[in-house]
């Protein structure tokens, strides 16, 4: 009977956590750093502010766990994507598209938020640092099966680095005015060299 009760209680749990972690991005992405108290994504996510410090004990916490937790699920929703991505040039333009959509997206504009709050706030810098190399890492690792490309081959590690820098770059291009139609020209041409750059 035991078992039963605490499954539904661990679910609810799981819950809870997820509601909260999916509501620091929304808070982060809408009112930036000093908007986003642990009392406000509470109230977002329905919940009470000590449940919310029962998962996450400080502010930090908070946001540095959902930023690794969007994170993690955006690059897994990427990964499935990769069976139905099409073969040979078309391949790299459709892998560019998944680029652009991940940095223009709610999750990249909640992180930009922290970055800037870490860099006058040590103990928040300290954590943003090591999470910041491993989402690099594993944003890199992502785009370089998405494209189904050799990194030991010369040149690939850099090109694919530098996709992800474009994308970083467009993305910020993109926080204050809509940059849609600059950034597909320049998706587009760079989808060419970057076409030419892997298969030569």
């Amino acid at each position: 009977m035991t078992e039963v009760l605490r499954e539904p209680q661990q679910d609810r749990s799981r819950m809870t956590r997820q509601r909260l972690l999916e509501a620091a991005i929304e808070c982060l992405a809408d009112v930036g750093w000093s908007g986003s108290t642990v009392a406000v994504v509470a109230e977002r996510a329905g919940v009470s502010r000590g449940a919310a410090q029962h998962h996450f004990p400080t502010r930090e916490d908070l946001f540095t766990s959902a930023v690794e937790y969007v994170t993690t699920e955006r690059l897994a929703m990427l990964r499935a994507q990769a069976a139905d991505l099409p073969a040979g040039p078309d391949r790299v333009r459709a892998v560019l598209a998944l680029v652009e959509r991940m940095y223009t997206a709610p999750l990249f504009r909640a992180a930009i938020h922290l970055w800037v709050a870490a860099t006058s706030d040590e103990r928040l810098s300290e954590r943003i640092t090591g999470l910041e190399a491993q989402v690099g890492r594993e944003c890199h690792r992502t785009v370089i099966d998405l494209l189904g490309v050799d990194e030991t081959r010369p040149g690939v590690r850099e090109a694919v680095q530098a996709t992800l820098d474009l994308g970083r770059g467009l993305g910020l291009a993109n926080l204050l005015t809509d940059d849609t139609r600059r950034r597909r020209r320049v998706l587009d041409q760079w989808a060419t060299m970057l076409s030419a750059s892997l298969v030569s």
